[in-house]
């Protein structure tokens, strides 16, 4: 795909005019399909089967071949480096996990569309608009068979006991109004997907149960603390208890989860193993005959932290690092199962994370490893910490050498590129924040993806990145980090200017010394703010 082809994309991204946009992204699209058709006629090839491997809460520092300092150690992930397509500077659209997740498989940005906007709970709605195109309806329109097994935390509208349109658990009880006999919507089958096992949201937020198509595996239901016991001996409460109360399982740092319902049978150590059971048995039901697309959120290294027993005290760091291991060994075990059936030569395997890690400065301090390497704040900041993840992309049918991109990318970037990649014709007005990096594929690393990018913090707070500056519409990082928020004062900044060049740290604010920057770069954030759709 020519670069002719991406500046005509760029172009009417900028249009005001809805109607006018549409025609465009229709026009374009055409376009797109045809130039992709007569690429792929001279290269003679079949589209690539595509797996995302989307870890949860995972930071670029913790890939060992990414960050020299690295006291995780990720093997397998490495291994595949070697012949990949890396970007040091891939960000999440936003820092925490619903808003990310939404934004990698719609194209948007998820404060356009307000539901999808904050993380939510087991219990709340779907967030994705019932029409949207997603990749998975993109990529089933080009005859890909398309599956997502994991983490959904998108929402699921719940069947109810009394019919009434309250899911919600009782925080005294513990316990539900949802029918579990009942087939959900909004399930992953409803946007696109042919198959699907879910897990609904974050391991450490009830319930605690596998769907396999909508419809509960286990629909007997019991309270985490009918099976786990809230509090070990041991037990000691550390910086994380503050997500808790008296009710949660909290075990020690980073082995904690909400109390709620569970599936009788549903173990939430088990849970990481049962999804890479369920993805090695899809990809074993797969032939060459018909491309596919896995779409594989993991759980891990999110809370609760809890590694396979192989693993279990082999990082030096704790649970976290051990956990890190599990996430490597996925990548191994999908790799050995595409060998295993001759799917590996032409298959591209995504690696990437929702957003940074959950890693305050007090571990840092405690286990000399910077899992957000180098960046500041954790998951859930507006500063680069909380968005900047690994995104690496393996395909040796396609990439034959490791290549390294310093441009800015976006994870809603991807839908663009799998739609120029194999051609297919994206429905006019989706994908809307969504810039393709086909060319980077093709070994055009140095070619510049995306004019800006927006993200937004846990709390609500934006930013804007524009070439070498980053401006942030508030004080403090707006997640996690204290302070979230702070008060400006009458002389001082209002908001926070990084030149990212000099200062990728984020560490001197120049807000006072580049008045006209800041004014060009919030009239922009404004701008793109007010196209909510």
């Amino acid at each position: 795909m020519t670069s002719h082809t991406i500046k005509k994309k760029r172009m009417f991204l900028k249009i005001k005019s809805l109607k006018t946009l549409c025609s465009l992204v229709f026009a374009v699209s055409w376009l797109m399909l045809v130039t992709g058709c007569q690429e792929k006629e001279q290269q003679g090839s079949d589209p690539p089967n595509i797996i995302i491997i989307f870890a949860d809460d995972m930071g670029y520092g913790d890939v060992s071949a990414l960050n020299p300092l690295a006291k995780t150690r990720t093997p397998y992930i490495d291994r595949l480096i070697e012949q990949s397509l890396v970007f040091t500077e891939a960000h999440s659209s936003a820092s925490v996990c619903t808003p990310s997740r939404y934004g990698l498989l719609t194209g948007k940005y998820a404060f356009r569309h307000a539901p999808a906007s904050s993380g939510i709970w087991g219990f709340h709605k779907p967030v994705i608009e019932s029409e949207r195109e997603t990749m998975a309806s993109l990529l089933k329109k080009a005859g890909y068979q398309t599956a997502c097994i994991g983490k959904w935390h998108l929402g699921l509208d719940w069947k109810t006991r009394d019919g009434s349109a309250q899911a919600a658990l009782d925080s005294e009880t513990g316990y539900s109004n949802v029918d579990y006999s009942q087939a959900v919507h909004g399930s992953p089958n409803d946007y696109g997907f042919d198959y699907s096992f879910i897990h609904p949201a974050s391991l450490d937020i009830p319930p605690y149960l596998f769907l396999r198509n909508g419809k509960a595996i286990d629909a007997e239901m019991i309270l985490t603390t009918d099976h786990y016991p809230a509090r070990l001996e041991h037990t000691v409460y550390s910086w994380d208890k503050k997500h808790t109360d008296e009710k949660a399982v909290y075990w020690e740092k980073g082995v904690w989860w909400r109390q709620g319902e569970m599936s009788v049978s549903f173990r939430v150590e088990d849970c990481h193993s049962e999804i890479l059971k369920e993805a090695r048995e899809y990809i074993n039901r797969q032939s060459k005959e018909t491309p596919f697309f896995l779409y594989l959120p993991l759980t891990g290294p999110h809370t609760p932290w809890m590694p396979t027993p192989a693993f279990e005290g082999k990082s030096g760091i704790g649970k976290y690092g051990d956990f890190v291991f599990d996430i490597d060994d996925a990548v191994k075990q999908v790799s050995e199962a595409l060998k295993m059936n001759n799917l590996d030569k032409n298959t591209m395997i995504v690696f990437a994370s929702d957003n940074g890690a959950y890693w305050p400065q007090e571990e840092i301090e405690l286990h000399n490893h910077d899992s957000n390497e180098g960046r500041r704040g954790q998951k859930g900041d507006v500063w680069d910490g909380g968005h900047r993840v690994p995104l690496i992309i393996h395909w040796p049918a396609g990439i034959e050498k490791s290549m390294l991109s310093h441009q800015l990318v976006s994870l809603t970037d991807l839908f663009a590129t799998f739609a120029e990649l194999i051609g297919v014709t994206p429905e006019p007005c989706s994908g809307e924040d969504s810039y393709s990096f086909y060319a980077a594929l093709n070994g055009e690393v140095d070619m510049t993806i995306r004019p800006e990018m927006i993200h937004h913090s846990s709390r609500g707070m934006y930013a804007i990145r524009k070439g070498d500056w980053k401006y942030i519409d508030g004080l403090g990082s707006g997640g996690f980090t204290h302070p979230a928020v702070e008060a400006a004062q009458d002389a001082g900044p209002q908001g926070q200017l990084y030149h990212l060049a000099t200062d990728p740290g984020e560490m001197n604010n120049v807000y006072l010394n580049y008045p006209e920057i800041v004014r060009e770069l919030k009239s922009l954030l404004e701008h793109e703010k007010s196209r909510v759709q």
